[in-house]
Order: C-alpha cells, then sequence, then structure tokens
C-alpha cells in the first residue's frame, strides 16, 4: 500500500516516539534523553536511548537506530506499510481506503499463495502415499533402517519421490495445476532437453512446515549415490531457506528453556522420538542471522548439536558468532565418539544423551579451544601469538567492555595470563582500531567486517549523514568539496540528496523524517533497506564509547561536544575518506573506460586541496 509523504509525515508528527517506546520499554530521563534497557538485546545496563528532540533512538550495545517507524517495524515484527497503518490508528489517523487496483494486486498476491500453500499440502500428501505403496519399499525400508517407528513417520509426514522423474508433475496436473504453476513452486523443473520433470525422485521426502504446519517446502535425501546427497526446495514466495527452521513448528511448543541447533532432518526426528522435541535443524543452508533472530522468539539459550567431524567443528564456530550478534547464549554440546545426535542416541540411549546435554561446553571456552589448536603453548613465542589471537578474539566478542571482563578474567585464568595486564591490552587493542571516526587508518576502506560486522567501506557516509544532522552548517563547508556522485548509487545518493535538499530549502535536515521518507521509497532494495536506519544514527563515538574513549555522559549530552575545531577535524577525514573512496572506484575503470581519465585527474587535485584546508 502507497502513502503518500505528507501523510506518512503526519503520521511520524503525531506519534512522539518517547510516548511510542515508553509502551514497551521502560525509560528514566537522563539529560535532555531518555535510557532505558534495549529491547532488541540482552543487556543488564542500559545502552538504549531515545532522542526526543530528533525523535529516533539508537543502542549503544547492538546499534540499532532509526524513528518511530522502524522501532514498530523491529519490536513488532511489521512491514513499513504495517507500522503506518498501526501508528494511524493510534493517533486517531484516518487513512484513505485501499484503491481498486491495490485491492486486486493484493488479492492475486494471496490467490498466488494460497494455490502454493495447496500444491504443496498436495504434493506432500502424495508423497506420504508413495512411501507405503509397492513403489516405495526402498524408501520406507531407509527409515526403518534409521528406527524410525510409524509414529514419528506420520508426524513428519515423511514419503517417497519415485525412481520415474515426472509423477508429481502428472499428479498436480490432473489436481488442476499448470506447469508454471508447478515450476514457481518448485516441485518440477522445466528444459528444453526433458521438458516438464519432477524436481524430487529417488528420494525419501522431508515436508518442511512454517510455525502453522502449513508445508512450504521439502527436502529430499536420494537412495544411493546419487547427487547431491540432498536436495532441498528452492526458494518461493512461500519459502525462505534463511528465514525458517525444520521442526520449529513443534519444538517451539517444547517446555524447554532451551533449543537445539543441530544439522539435518534425521538429527531432528531422531531426537523428536527420543523426546527432545526442543531439536530444530537449518535447512540445507549455513546457520544465518534470520534463523538466529527466529529462535530468539522463543529462547535465549541454543545448544549446538552439530557434527563431530572438522565440518561441524567450523559450522559451530560460525553459528556461535551468529547466535551471539542477536543476543543469544550458545553453547556446545559434545557428541564423541558418534558423528552427529542421531548416531549418539542408537548407540548410547536417551539417558546418556541428556546426560551430554547438562554438561554442554560454553560456547568461549569452546572457542578458546578451538584457537589453542592452532599454537604450541610450550613455546613462548607461539604462546605469545596465541594471546595476541585471544586479544582480538575477546575485543570482537562484546559490544561493551564491561561485558567482555568475565571473559577476560576466564581467559586469564586458563592460561596463566595476568588478568590486568589481559584487560589492558584488550582496551588498547580496542583503541587502536576504533580511534578513527570511521577507521581508516586501520582498515584502510578494505571492505572487510569490523567489529560490529558492518562494512567499514560505507561506515563514513553514515557518519557524514550523522554529522551533518546534528550540525547542518557543517554543510556549508563541506558542499565545496562534493557532489552527488561521491555516494554511491542508491540509498547513499537518495540519503544525500534529501539532505541537500532540505537544507537548500533552510530546513533542518530531520533524521525522522528521512528514515520514513526512505522506508516509504518500494524503489530502493531488499537489501538495501535494511541499512535505512543506521545512516543518520551512526556516531563515532559509540564505537569509542565500548573501549573507554568517551563515557555515555559524553555520547548521551552531545556525543562528539560542541568545539568547533573538534567538529571541523571529523569534517575534513570524513570528506578525505569520501573522496579517496570516490578515486577508487574511479581507479577501478580506468582499464575498460578510458574516458574517466580526466574525472579521476580532477578528483585528485580536488583531494589535494582538501588535505591543505582548514576546517
Amino acid at each position: 500500500m502507497y502513502y503518500s509523504d505528507e501523510l506518512v509525515e503526519e503520521v511520524r508528527t503525531r506519534n512522539d516516539i518517547v510516548d511510542v517506546v515508553s509502551s514497551y520499554v521502560r525509560m528514566k530521563k537522563k539529560g535532555s534523553n531518555y535510557v532505558g534497557l534495549c529491547p532488541f538485546h540482552s543487556e543488564k545496563t542500559g545502552s538504549f536511548m531515545v532522542n526526543p528532540s530528533m525523535q529516533i533512538y539508537k543502542c549503544f550495545g547492538c546499534n540499532k537506530g532509526g524513528n518511530v517507524f522502524s522501532f514498530m517495524m523491529e519490536y513488532e515484527g511489521l512491514t513499513f506499510p504495517e507500522a503506518v497503518k498501526v501508528l494511524a490508528e493510534r493517533a486517531g489517523i484516518d487513512l484513505p481506503e485501499t484503491s481498486g487496483e491495490d485491492k486486486a494486486k493484493a488479492a492475486e498476491r494471496h490467490r498466488k499463495k494460497e494455490r502454493l500453500f495447496e500444491m504443496n499440502k498436495e504434493a506432500a500428501t502424495f508423497f506420504y502415499y508413495q512411501l507405503r505403496k509397492e513403489n516405495g519399499k526402498a524408501g520406507l525400508s531407509y527409515f526403518k533402517k534409521r528406527e524410525l517407528s510409524d509414529e514419528t513417520m506420520k508426524k513428519f509426514g515423511l514419503g517417497f519421490a519415485n525412481v520415474t522423474s515426472n509423477d508429481l508433475c502428472l499428479y498436480l496436473k490432473n489436481k488442476g495445476y499448470s506447469d508454471e504453476e508447478i515450476v514457481e513452486a518448485g516441485l518440477a523443473v522445466n528444459s528444453e532437453k526433458r521438458g516438464m520433470s519432477d524436481k524430487f525422485w529417488n528420494r525419501v521426502m522431508f515436508p518442511i512446515q512454517d510455525l502453522s504446519n502449513k508445508v512450504i517446502g521439502f527436502g529430499g535425501r536420494v537412495l544411493g549415490d546419487g547427487e547431491p546427497k540432498y536436495l532441498n526446495s528452492p526458494d518461493t514466495p512461500i519459502f525462505d531457506k534463511s528465514r525458517n527452521l525444520y521442526g520449529l513448528n513443534y519444538a517451539r511448543s517444547a517446555k524447554k528453556k532451551h533449543v537445539i541447533l543441530c544439522e539435518g532432518y534425521m538429527d531432528v526426528i531422531s531426537m523428536h522420538q527420543a523426546g527432545f522435541t526442543e531439536a530444530v535443524a537449518s535447512l540445507g543452508t549455513a546457520f544465518t542471522s534470520g534463523q538466529a533472530n527466529l529462535l530468539k522468539r522463543y529462547t535465549e539459550n541454543v545448544i549446538l548439536a552439530y557434527d563431530s567431524d572438522e565440518a561441524g567443528t567450523k559450522a559451530a564456530l560460525r553459528a556461535i558468532g551468529i547466535l551471539r550478534s542477536v543476543g543469544l547464549v550458545g553453547r556446545i554440546l559434545h557428541l564423541e565418539p558418534a558423528k552427529d545426535p542421531d548416531e549418539f542416541i542408537k548407540r548410547f540411549g536417551k539417558d546418556a544423551f541428556e546426560e551430554r546435554l547438562e554438561n554442554c561446553e560454553d560456547s568461549f571456552i569452546f572457542e578458546m579451544r578451538m584457537t589453542e589448536r592452532d599454537y604450541d603453548l610450550k613455546s613462548p613465542e607461539s604462546k605469545s601469538r596465541f594471546r595476541s589471537a585471544l586479544v582480538e578474539k575477546l575485543f570482537l566478542l562484546k559490544d561493551n567492555f564491561d561485558d567482555v571482563r568475565p571473559f577476560i578474567e576466564t581467559a586469564a585464568s586458563k592460561y596463566g595470563f595476568d588478568t590486568d595486564e589481559l584487560v589492558k591490552s584488550v582496551a588498547a587493542y580496542g583503541n587502536k582500531v576504533l580511534s578513527s571516526p570511521y577507521y581508516r587508518r586501520e582498515r584502510e576502506y578494505s571492505g572487510k567486517k569490523d567489529a560490529k560486522k558492518e562494512d567499514t567501506r560505507v561506515l563514513p557516509y553514515k557518519l557524514f549523514f550523522t554529522l551533518i544532522c546534528d550540525d547542518p552548517e557543517l554543510y556549508k563547508k563541506a558542499k565545496g568539496y562534493l557532489s552527488i556522485g561521491d555516494f554511491p548509487q542508491g540509498l547513499y545518493e537518495k540519503a544525500m540528496l534529501l539532505i541537500k535538499e532540505a537544507i537548500d530549502e533552510g530546513k533542518d535536515p530531520e533524521p525522522g523524517r528521512m528514515i520514513s521518507v526512505l522506508l516509504s521509497d518500494e524503489s530502493i532494495p531488499e537489501e538495501e533497506a535494511s541499512e535505512i536506519n543506521t545512516l543518520f544514527t551512526t556516531r563515532a563515538s559509540d564505537e569509542l564509547h565500548k573501549f573507554g574513549g568517551l563515557s555515555e555522559d559524553d555520547i548521551i549530552s552531545g556525543d562528539i561536544g560542541e568545539d568547533p575545531k573538534e567538529k571541523g577535524k571529523i569534517l575534513k577525514e570524513l570528506l578525505i575518506g569520501i573522496k579517496s573512496l570516490r578515486i577508487e572506484d574511479l581507479n577501478a575503470t580506468i582499464k575498460d573506460h578510458p574516458e574517466n581519465l580526466n574525472e579521476l585527474i580532477g578528483e585528485k587535485h580536488l583531494l589535494e586541496k582538501l588535505q591543505k584546508a582548514a576546517f
């Protein structure tokens, strides 16, 4: 649904962000702002700030921020139009009725999704009965060898795709579905050589269900030596592998304080059969932040039950970081000498598995042990390099330095390091990395991830936007050195245009308003839209605060302060960084586009002028 910028702005201004957020978060006034515990990650000390004058919020812990619409979208899981509707109702604003064209489009999208749900249900039914027919003997034998009961097979709707490669297509066509619909559902492929053929054949089948128990996709394991061993449905309008978890429709009802995350379908099914109904698995892909956020709805504690081989260890290390980034606590379930949970339960039984669950390893201890494998701790030189690696790991561990202290103490105790000296090393390393407003000196805009896993290449733009919104007068000093072309096309270019238009019209570039305009812009790709809320709320001092550069009071009371020289220094560094990025991009094009040479020379001259300028 499209709402005009004027209407969106009216809804925003009629919903004071302090009032809205206060209905979800307990806050207290501190200076001119409000502070409380962040609703988006676990913390003991409040790092969540709401700025009533700018009508934005920002968490100095998880770095989430935005305006009142952003808050509702993040907290309630709403789309932008849904957030506008909820807040309009709250403010007593009547929204225009949906146009006939919009209603028709919405009805068509709903119809298409319902057809896909119905088709997947038909396919699941087809596979289910094929398993129990003569043609499905091989599939049934496979499940029986895996010691699955009839009750378990029925609960998970397990099935079989025949050796012939068009049975399901014919079945669905007889049910009235078109070739295009069957292909869109991910149940068939259409090629010039073979025509329409089933995507799944000669495989035991695992229907994938959403939280409403609707079938949204399938996983299939080949019988015999075929490749790939496991085949999964592609993403469709109703199925996104990165945002669903196998078995979560059952696990969310388990009365446990944790969820067990494992690698495969059979692991989940075996654990559920043994009574561990809190088990889930990712869907043929590496564990994602979307899946972690999904788990966060139901638990704060995740036990990683990955395979005990090297690949499983690497997957576990990666998953630990993802869990930690969304505020979840991860622990490691050790399965040796078994390879996976299914094998462990079969060999050692339910009670032994329960005992292992009760003695899971802390994820940080696990990470240290895995890091330790690469060093000879009997060698002083090697142990020194291990200590340096440990310092870096500790720095990346938590958003706030106080939260890192217990981990430092654990590491010091385990490896015989002096605690106070290790604290100083971590703080020194942090200040070294974060000493520049945008990490330019340390990272040289390499595009690598920073301590917050944020792409440092775009950080100068965000810091520039935030600085100009804080003090629009700085734009007068900057505009002689900048052009719209200095900003990446798309989101960043549009953000700069909004700032420029507001200042040129004699208005303040209000972050709250600009966030609304960008959130309502349907031309911005989804992968870029997720960055909108950080465009005008990214501050260099956020990072310095975490490792002692500034106190929280300094940040709350005005971030970098009111010293014109300090602001001018930061502005100049940011402009140099932005121009350097532009030159870097132009350099990369010269080979294929020599006509850009004159522009490149001009930009280099401008950079030299900028470096000599006083701000």
